[in-house]
């Protein structure tokens, strides 16, 4: 809990609280977005609250901006005419009465922003539950819509009798399928996903929707895709450039769909999107602890072995043919 006088320490602290979650989980790109999100929702409120004195402050300054630029439009004029034309002093800063006035003027300027920075702070109380409230409504609400808003599309690009591979555990895809397959009979092959194993359990929530579904080795993808008519993947990130960050063994079926002109759909929500760049596509290939490939019981083993157990693929833009998000 932190607590905050205006929108701009608001800002900060949101900031702030955003690079440490990023940081602590680098892999986790959605972090970022999502943070983002936020900060948008808290500037648009608050430039709709405070947006009248904004006005104010240049109506303000302006005529005071514009009487010195007449004053020196005169002075100007004035030093090319003759001497013969000169016929009264010009008004000049010099002048004593002058000076006075402008001072008070800017004084004045002063007081009215100091009132009206006070205003503002006030303001910023009532300006916390407008932003809990349009967080709710937009950022919240849509993540709940994610998985309808996608498989609502799936009947436009998935047609009777086809032969569809994916690969791993998604829910977007499952969702996504499993609509399809109210209206439409087709067949899935879904790629076991060694080591983790995530394919089983993908095949065993679509057969129980009714799908004819066939899991095989990941070894027999490249065999396997001649018969297929597209390719559908999730997705844990997209990168700037369209490259994906997806399941282990997601390169290995985005490669194959690409030998064979297979397409490659990849069905993802907004809020996965990174503005990050690929500059080393090796830092997304993340592997994690290889206890599911060999036990550390086997202590005489690992001494004599290097294990590498991948968990996230990069996946180039290049193999992607079509991106399916909830908007």
């Amino acid at each position: 809990m932190s607590r905050w006088r205006d929108v701009d320490t608001l800002i900060d602290i949101v900031t702030s609280t955003g690079k440490r979650l990023a940081s602590a989980q680098p892999n986790e790109l959605a972090v970022g977005s999502i943070v983002r999100r936020v900060l948008k929702v808290i500037r648009e409120v608050s430039r709709g609250e405070l947006k009248t004195e904004g006005r104010d402050d240049r109506a303000t300054v302006t005529p005071d901006d514009s009487s010195l630029d007449e004053e020196t439009d005169n002075e100007n004029d004035v030093e090319e005419e003759p001497e013969k034309t000169k016929k009264r002093p010009v008004l000049t800063t010099q002048t004593s009465m002058f000076t006075l006035l402008t001072d008070m003027s800017i004084l004045t300027v002063k007081e009215k922003k100091r009132e009206e920075n006070e205003k503002r702070i006030r303001d910023t109380y009532h300006l916390k539950p407008l932003i809990i409230q349009e967080i709710t409504e937009e950022i919240i609400a849509d993540l709940d819509t994610v998985y309808k808003g996608i498989a609502d599309q799936a009947l436009d690009f998935i047609h009777a009798n086809e032969v569809i591979m994916t690969t791993g555990q998604s829910r977007t895809v499952q969702e996504f399928l499993i609509r399809a397959a109210q209206k439409l009979k087709f067949q899935v092959i879904v790629a076991e996903t060694a080591p983790s194993y995530q394919g089983h359990k993908m095949a065993m929530e679509l057969s129980k929707a009714g799908i004819d579904t066939t899991v095989i080795a990941d070894s027999a993808i490249f065999a396997a895709m001649p018969r297929v008519n597209k390719v559908v993947m999730g997705a844990h990130a997209v990168l700037a450039n369209g490259a994906l960050v997806s399941v282990s063994g997601s390169h290995l079926i985005a490669a194959a769909a690409k030998h064979h002109s297979t397409p490659v759909l990849v069905c993802t929500a907004l809020y996965k999107l990174s503005p990050l760049f690929a500059c080393d596509a090796d830092a997304f290939n993340v592997t994690v602890p290889p206890q599911n490939v060999l036990s550390f019981q086997e202590g005489a083993i690992i001494d004599q072995v290097t294990v590498t157990n991948p968990y996230y693929d990069y996946v180039g833009p290049d193999y992607v043919s079509l991106f399916i998000h909830n908007l």
